[in-house]
């Protein structure tokens, strides 16, 4: 199993390329499923749970391919699909597959999805996903572990309707634009996510002929039609891979530029990191952070976004670690989000967890150890902490850093970090 072996102690310089959004990926290689024509990605970052939804893809009879001369760039043509049906044995190691249920059924009129079963971080029930397309007509029960969804006999379309989920879900949003797009008549999503990933799924699913307007707000209207077409589209730049740069460079110190991030997409972040005290500048097409000496510590509540992202709480709690005075961190989102803080105390990190809060202490420096990541956020984590504690830090279990991270390690060498991967 691999392991990454830090020697930290080293301020980050230099330049570093921001690769495609994981979240924006996934549910655009579910979106081909809508069409029979060709549908190209680019900027389609190397990462595990990228191979897992292509093979899934693949296993439906449809072809999957990376380009051999376009690197990042991903060809898909789902016209000879034969098995609308995502099974256990793939679903179960990526919980993003439930994103082929709305497409599967919208295009095909059926659908058999497993169950995703448990995450680490939390619960991340279906029960929505399933409630909204039941609203836009769809048959759905739950057999044996599997979802298994299907037109009523004689409608060979969905329904357009209005659906307002008890929580905001993203993944829900996600499926009901990309059914939304083939049902019959107008949908109106209300109390929608608002995150860039859906912006962009919707931008992508306006070049294939989708009628949709209002994403980016809590209200989304998708006048459906009969088909769709095939398209180009270009990957978002990932905001959580470029929110996890921005962190480790406040708390190493040093200077690096981030291409391709998207400074309009981390608002409440980067606030936090300019109250900390550093220097972010950006522009079109970069972020520029700055940092010298301790940070000072910030306080933060989770939220949906454009609120402070889930995603970047195990990271800035890093930051927050070794940064001057006191700190609490309210995690809203996910109920095991905390899963982190027992290895950063090994680090020697002040961390107290009282419910959903974190009271953090900062220290004036981290100490090395063997820690062992739990999920894809809190290894990201780890590896901040690694990179500012004295001596050599291996983290183990890094497969999780694999499947949300594009070549960290090679990128943070290239910045400067004393990093690599053993076996």
């Amino acid at each position: 199993m691999d392991k990454l072996l830090i020697r930290g102690g080293r301020p980050l310089s230099g330049t570093v390329e921001i690769s495609g959004a994981k979240n924006a990926a996934l549910p655009e290689l579910c979106a081909a499923l809508l069409t029979a024509d060709t549908v190209t990605l680019q900027n389609v970052p190397g990462l595990q749970d990228v191979a897992t939804m292509l093979t899934l893809i693949r296993n439906m009879g449809a072809a999957a391919d990376r380009s051999d001369v376009a690197p990042g760039t991903v060809i898909l043509n789902t016209g000879g699909l034969t098995s609308p049906e995502a099974p256990y044995e793939l679903v179960k190691t990526m919980r993003a597959s439930v994103l082929a249920l709305g497409p599967l059924l919208a295009r095909f009129g059926e659908a058999t999805v497993s169950l995703p079963g448990g995450c680490a971080i939390g619960s991340r029930p279906v029960d929505q996903h399933i409630k909204g397309l039941q609203a836009m007509g769809a048959a759905i029960n739950v057999e044996h572990g599997y979802m298994l969804a299907k037109l009523p006999a004689g409608r060979k379309r969905l329904q357009g309707a209005t659906i307002t989920t008890d929580m905001v879900t993203v993944t829900g949003t996600e499926n009901f634009l990309m059914a939304a797009s083939l049902a019959e008549g107008e949908t109106i999503l209300e109390n929608a996510a608002q995150e860039p990933e859906i912006g962009d799924l919707a931008e992508m699913l306006i070049k294939m002929g989708a009628h949709i307007e209002g994403h980016g707000t809590r209200r989304i209207c998708i006048q459906g039609v009969p088909s769709l077409h095939g398209c180009t589209h270009r990957v978002v730049a990932d905001r959580i891979e470029a929110g996890t740069f921005l962190c480790a460079v406040a708390a190493t110190g040093g200077d690096v530029v981030l291409r391709h991030g998207r400074a309009d997409h981390l608002e409440a972040l980067i606030e936090k990191l300019r109250e900390a005290g550093a220097t972010v500048t950006a522009g079109e097409g970069f972020i520029r952070i700055q940092a010298q000496g301790r940070m000072k510590a910030q306080s933060f509540r989770t939220t949906e976004y454009p609120g402070f992202p889930t995603d970047m709480q195990a990271q800035f709690m890093a930051l927050n670690a070794i940064a001057q005075g006191p700190s609490t961190v309210t995690e809203t989102i996910f109920e095991n989000r905390f899963m982190h803080v027992n290895e950063m105390v090994r680090l020697g990190a002040k961390i107290q967890i009282d419910g959903k809060m974190a009271v953090m202490e900062g220290v004036e420096k981290l100490s090395s150890a063997t820690v062992m990541a739990t999920d894809l956020r809190a290894s990201a984590s780890l590896v901040i902490a690694g990179l500012v504690a004295e001596g050599e830090t291996l983290v183990d279990r890094i497969y999780h850093l694999d499947r949300g991270y594009d070549q960290m390690e090679a990128k943070l060498r290239g910045i400067g970090a004393d990093i690599e991967r053993v076996r």
